[in-house]
């Protein structure tokens, strides 16, 4: 879960009120917004200029994602000022409505430079016990998923309707999605492969957009490793209203990132978890 210094939420806080709910999803949807106008003019630019913040590989970093960190982080400082935020670019900064914004402005900026429309942008919301809500927004097909007190819908070209996961099936007729095939470590991959190897159809470098493809019944599985708690909050929390189950490699919470296995039903979730548990903790 969100670290509790940043929004003084060491004890559990009350249930939201159905006046509260609504202006935190009003105020998530006002962000998703303002990050749209804010990311999409640098998408497919001319001249897009990226700054690498990982010395030892590419970990891409640019003019979009700290525009649309701080088109959002403006709607906050206007709507919800008391809330804390998490944020891939600009950190955290503290609040005392026990509420924390965890924020990824571009998640795949890789994807971004290179002209695919599978990265996002992810807004979640958690409180002591971790995400309550989420959006996965992907500005340029204009699609949105998003889910939380015991709501999942989405909105796109072919217009609203609800999320709900697949449902449990074996794994040898499930579709399995991750980002890189190196999946992390090499023990992290050999397990990654192991599953990959029972499953009928594996892809790769989806990004965010995989999460959002599970909650929309689409593929049953996505295996990741090595991510940030800005990577998943959001996911957790869409997946969770739609019906599915996301847990790190050991089957516990996973909302501080790491390792994460996101499942569309039950049984997946088990059978995949058997093999990947077996990498240490």
């Amino acid at each position: 879960m969100v670290r509790s210094s940043l929004s003084d939420a060491s004890t559990p806080r009350p249930a939201l009120s159905g006046a509260e709910v609504a202006d935190v999803m009003a105020a998530a949807h006002a962000m998703a917004d303002a990050a749209r106008e804010a990311v999409l003019p640098w998408f497919r630019a001319a001249g897009l200029a990226a700054e690498n913040k990982d010395a030892g590989g590419f970990d891409p970093v640019t003019q979009a994602d700290r525009a649309a960190e701080l088109a959002m982080r403006a709607v906050l400082a206007q709507r919800r000022p008391a809330d804390a935020i998490i944020g891939e670019e600009f950190g955290a900064t503290p609040g005392t409505s026990g509420l924390t914004w965890v924020l990824d402005p571009v998640d795949g900026t890789r994807a971004f430079l290179s002209g695919t429309p599978t990265w996002g942008v992810l807004i979640g919301l958690a409180d002591a016990h971790g995400p309550v809500f989420g959006i996965i927004d992907q500005p340029y097909i204009g699609e949105r998923f998003w889910g939380g007190f015991g709501q999942a819908g989405m909105t796109g070209p072919m217009g609203p309707r609800d999320l709900r996961v697949r449902g449990a099936r074996p794994l040898s007729e499930s579709i399995l999605f991750t980002t890189f095939p190196e999946v992390g470590t090499a023990e992290e991959a050999a397990r990654f492969r192991a599953v990959a190897e029972r499953v009928k159809l594996v892809r790769y470098g989806m990004d965010c957009y995989a999460y959002a493809l599970l909650a929309a019944g689409q593929i049953d599985l996505v295996i990741e490793a090595g991510l940030s708690n800005y990577d998943v909050q959001a996911p957790i929390a869409v997946i969770a209203a739609a019906g599915g189950i996301v847990t790190d490699w050991q089957g516990c919470p996973a909302h501080q990132g790491g390792r994460i296995l996101a499942a569309a039903g039950a049984e997946q979730h088990a059978a995949a978890l058997e093999i990947l548990r077996e990498v240490p903790a």
